[in-house]
């Protein structure tokens, strides 16, 4: 049997793709990428012990969405004008 050649380059290649700063633009943001078939993973940063004792709630969340590199081009293109997401800089 012979072995799988993969592409190296895009082979669960997983990159930080942008950062998202509201619930709303997140759930938009999710199904724009899965009805463009855009596998994505969606990180939620924690807020820290003393972050929480010293400010509470008041920090606003934020969560980090992650893509494979081999569709970060056409993810940049449906994502722009979307409120609230930064897009990572290259």
């Amino acid at each position: 049997m012979a072995a799988m050649d993969f592409n190296e380059l895009f082979f669960n290649h997983e990159i930080p793709f942008c950062k998202v700063y509201s619930v709303e633009s997140k759930d938009k943001l999710e199904k724009l990428l899965l009805s463009n078939r855009i596998s994505f993973c969606i990180e939620c940063q924690e807020k820290g012990l003393w972050e929480r004792f010293f400010h509470g709630s008041s920090r606003k969340n934020v969560f980090t969405v992650r893509i494979n590199e081999a569709d970060s081009v056409r993810a940049r293109n449906l994502v722009e004008g979307i409120e609230s997401v930064k897009i990572a800089s290259a």
